[in-house]
C-alpha cells in the first residue's frame, strides 16, 4: 500500500523544464536531455497513478519553440512520435486518458493522426487524465476562447468565468490544485495563465529528468501543508476574528 500525501491534489500541472541544462552538464547534446524528459514522465505518470492523482497536465511543447533551432524541434517532433509509438499500449493497459490541448495543424501528417488515433483508443480511461500540453500557448488558449465566443455569437453579458472556461482548450477539467517547474525558472512561461489563477506552485530546482517519484513526494507534501485561501482568509484567521 503506497502511503499517499493529505490533502491530494485532484489535479496537478508540470513545467518540465531543464532537459537541455541537464544534457549539457553531462557533455550531451540537447536532445539527449529531452529523450530522459520522455523516460522520467513515465516514471512520472506511474507515480501519479499510485498517488491516485485525478489529472495532469504535462507542459511539453509551447507555440513559442518552433523558435528553437530546426534540428532541436524537429528531433522533438520524432521524440513525440516515438513515445506515442512505445508507450500508448502501456498507457492505456493502466487506464490512463490521453487528451491534448493546443494546436496539432502544424505537426506532420503522420504525428497527427497517431495522436488522434492515440486519444480515440483511451477515451473511455479514467484512472488518470493525461493532458498533454503541445504546441499549447496560454494566450493563444484564451485569444481562441474569444474567437470561438464571437463566432458562436455569445453576448457581453452572457460572458461568465465559467462560461470562458468552457471554451478553453481544458473545458470539462478542474483547474489545476498545483504547478509544478523544474530547473529553478521563476516564470510562467505562458502556461494555463487563466486555469493557474489560484493554484499553489512548487518551483524546484532539479532538472526534469532528474524529477523522479521521491522528488514529487515532495512536491505533494508541500502542497498538503499549504493553506489555500482563493483571495480569502485562513481558516485560523477566521477563527480567531
Amino acid at each position: 500500500m503506497v502511503q499517499k500525501p493529505s490533502p491530494l491534489p485532484a489535479h496537478v500541472a508540470i513545467i518540465m523544464d531543464g532537459n537541455g541544462r541537464w544534457a549539457i552538464s553531462r557533455g550531451l547534446p540537447r536532445l539527449a536531455g529531452h529523450r530522459a524528459g520522455t523516460e522520467n514522465l513515465r516514471r512520472i505518470i506511474t507515480a501519479c497513478v499510485e498517488f491516485g492523482i485525478k489529472y495532469l497536465t504535462i507542459y511539453a511543447f509551447s507555440t513559442e519553440n518552433w523558435g528553437r533551432p530546426r534540428e532541436e524541434v524537429e528531433g522533438l517532433m520524432h521524440i513525440l512520435e516515438d513515445v506515442i509509438d512505445r508507450e500508448l499500449n502501456e498507457l492505456h493497459k493502466e487506464g490512463v486518458q490521453l487528451r491534448h490541448i493546443g494546436h496539432l495543424e502544424r505537426l506532420a501528417p503522420t504525428i497527427q493522426e497517431k495522436v488522434l488515433q492515440a486519444i480515440e483508443l483511451t477515451h473511455n480511461n479514467d484512472r488518470l487524465i493525461l493532458n498533454v500540453a503541445f504546441n499549447y500557448g496560454g494566450r493563444d488558449e484564451i485569444v481562441c476562447a474569444i474567437q470561438k465566443m464571437l463566432r458562436d455569437n455569445v453576448k457581453p453579458e452572457e460572458v461568465t468565468a465559467e462560461l470562458v472556461s468552457r471554451y478553453l482548450f481544458t473545458a470539462g477539467v478542474p483547474d489545476p490544485d498545483l504547478i509544478i517547474r523544474t530547473s529553478g525558472e521563476l516564470r510562467v512561461s505562458n502556461f494555463l495563465i487563466w486555469q493557474g489563477a489560484y493554484s499553489e506552485w512548487y518551483v524546484t530546482s532539479t532538472y526534469w529528468p532528474d524529477f523522479d517519484k521521491e522528488e514529487f513526494r515532495k512536491a505533494l507534501d508541500t502542497f498538503a501543508q499549504r493553506d489555500r485561501r482563493y483571495g480569502g482568509l485562513s481558516e485560523t484567521v477566521k477563527g480567531n476574528s
